[in-house]
């Protein structure tokens, strides 16, 4: 796996200096070959042993370990990984922001498959299951997250999954007031920081039902709330490309456990196809 992608899917977790370090090793990928971890320190005026901590922390021997690395992602893609280009209007050789903005939905996708482990999905969708075999799944998101809660919703009504959806923080408090052991909370909070929801995700606690976040890769209440956790990885320093790749790499997550609860439900996929044709029997004049 590329150390530059592993660095961007730690970022989030990361303290301030060590945000410091991974931004300067991004952003200078191709020059690090010619820092020492002296230099490097200098440069950005910390103490050569946060450089070295911070190579350890993310898995390597140390700091020659983390260069070599670098290198060797580099001359991999000079060698034909990298991002193609096209000619400008005035001949000269640059990368396309068509292709410029694939490259990064790429990574943040990358980086967010690597901190959701296979085991921990399948987990979210083996209790997503369970709900809908006894139970009820609730689903809520604010502002933008309700784009992905309310269309995760329809998806799972679509497989027979009985759901409560709101984005209205009163109303989704009182509907938990008829929820139960077994049933299972889908919040939707990028930051996870939403006092409300925090507060109702404590209230469904306390009903005996299963909290599952959908959140950034960070330090944040909800996660904290939570009995299970999906995570985004998705920076970029540009502030307009930042939530288009959180949004990209978020629904590829939901379509991982989507998809699961299909291929791994023969019954859930045959309730899909029996509601879809359904739904095209309307639509036909």
């Amino acid at each position: 796996m590329s150390p530059l992608v592993i660095i961007r899917s730690e970022r989030d977790q990361m303290s301030a200096v060590e945000r410091r370090i991974a931004d300067f090793i991004l952003e200078n990928a191709q020059l690090l070959r010619d820092y020492s971890s002296q230099q490097l320190a200098d440069a950005l005026g910390i103490s050569q042993s946060s450089v070295v901590k911070f190579t350890q922390k993310l898995g390597f021997k140390g700091y020659p370990d983390l260069k070599y690395s670098v290198g060797e992602a580099n001359a991999r893609a000079d060698s034909g990984d990298a991002p193609q280009v096209v000619a400008s209007s005035n001949g000269e050789r640059d990368e396309s922001p068509a292709r410029n903005l694939w490259r990064r939905k790429s990574e943040a996708e990358e980086a967010t498959r690597l901190i959701n482990l296979p085991a921990a999905i399948e987990k979210v969708a083996q209790a997503i299951e369970c709900a809908g075999r006894a139970g009820k799944v609730f689903i809520i998101g604010l502002g933008e997250d309700d784009i992905h809660a309310r269309n995760f919703a329809l998806r799972l009504s679509l497989l027979g999954i009985l759901t409560v959806h709101n984005f209205d923080t009163a109303r989704m408090t009182a509907n938990i007031s008829a929820a139960g052991q077994g049933d299972v909370l889908l919040v939707f909070s990028e930051h996870g920081n939403h006092p409300a929801l925090c507060k109702i995700s404590r209230y469904f606690r306390e009903r005996r039902g299963k909290v599952i976040s959908v959140t950034r890769h960070t330090a944040n209440p909800l996660r904290t709330l939570s009995d299970l956790a999906l995570l985004v990885s998705a920076y970029d320093e540009l502030p307009y490309i930042q939530p288009l790749l959180y949004q990209s790499a978020l629904q590829h997550l939901l379509d991982n456990v989507f998809v699961l609860l299909c291929e791994a439900y023969d019954d859930r996929h045959a309730q899909l196809v029996a509601n879809l044709d359904r739904i095209q029997l309307m639509l036909e004049p």
